[in-house]
């Protein structure tokens, strides 16, 4: 290959940190993932199940879903933030229901993975999460 194209390669590693250190500083993500999406017999209304994995030191960031939310904790513990309440605990074998456009968020101080079902009564047609402003 040509010389400039792995001298630019070669800087671009350096500025970026490495190659190997690059990911390193990264924060952990949250992961979510749509097990279930059916349209309801109640108009304009879908139910979606979704599956989210929050790694140790990991937060949603805040948002909130024109959609009814059903969490139900499988694993691991959060701090679970919902505007206008006192912010909760929340551990496994725990629920709580987050109603629809309310901003609210989960963090994970915790040593291990927490893990979450949620189950969405969503109006169609619109993104089912929102970031905060």
């Amino acid at each position: 290959m040509n010389s400039r194209f792995w001298i630019a390669a070669a800087a671009i590693s350096i500025a970026a940190g490495g190659f190997e250190s690059a990911g390193a500083d990264e924060a952990p993500k949250v992961q979510r993932s749509i097990v279930l999406k059916e349209d309801l017999s109640i108009p304009d209304r879908e139910g979606l199940m979704a599956k989210v994995d929050i790694p140790p030191g990991a937060s949603e960031g805040r948002h909130t879903h024109p959609a009814e939310a059903f969490i139900f904790v499988l694993e691991g513990a959060v701090e679970q933030e919902v505007e206008g309440k006192p912010t909760l605990t929340l551990k496994a074998g725990d629920v709580i229901h987050i109603p629809p456009n309310t901003m609210h968020v989960a963090t994970n101080k915790g040593s291990v993975a927490a893990k979450f079902a949620v189950v969405f009564v969503a109006e169609k047609g619109k993104p089912l999460t929102v970031p905060a402003k």
